[in-house]
This record gives C-alpha cells, structure tokens and sequence, in this order.
C-alpha cells in the first residue's frame, strides 16, 4: 500500500494495523477525520516505528497511545 501521501483510506489503515500490532481495544475511535492533516507525517513516522518491532513495553504501548492521542483534533 502507498501511504507516502495523506488519505482518509491510510490514516485508517496506519491506525487500524497500529492497533493491532499493539492490541489496543481503542483504536476503533480513531478515524480519519478525527487527525489533523498536517500531522500525517507524524503518523507515518509512528506508523514505520510500531511495524519495525516485534515486542513493545508497557511504557512504549503508554508513549505511541499517547502520541495518537496528540495526532487527534482538538
């Protein structure tokens, strides 16, 4: 999939395989017209990190959910 550019279709899909890989139960809230556009850089970046690693700490889970957290509008 190319995600070098902002769409809804990869903002859900970057935050739908975050989500997974983390098994977090929340990621379902997130969409698309929830982030911030210019902020679709820092979501890809977020995105390469989280499916780069096969494990996560407790604290790493805590510091991406709050980095999605700061992606959302406001």
């Amino acid at each position: 999939m190319e995600l070098s550019n902002w769409s809804e279709e990869n903002v859900d899909y970057m935050y739908e395989q975050i989500t997974r890989k983390l098994r977090m139960a929340t990621g379902g809230s997130i969409k698309a017209g929830s982030m911030k556009q210019e902020a679709y850089e820092d979501l890809k970046d977020l995105y390469d990190i989280v499916m780069s690693k096969n494990s996560f700490s407790i604290s790493e889970i805590d510091a991406i959910t709050s980095e999605l957290g700061k992606l959302r509008k406001g």
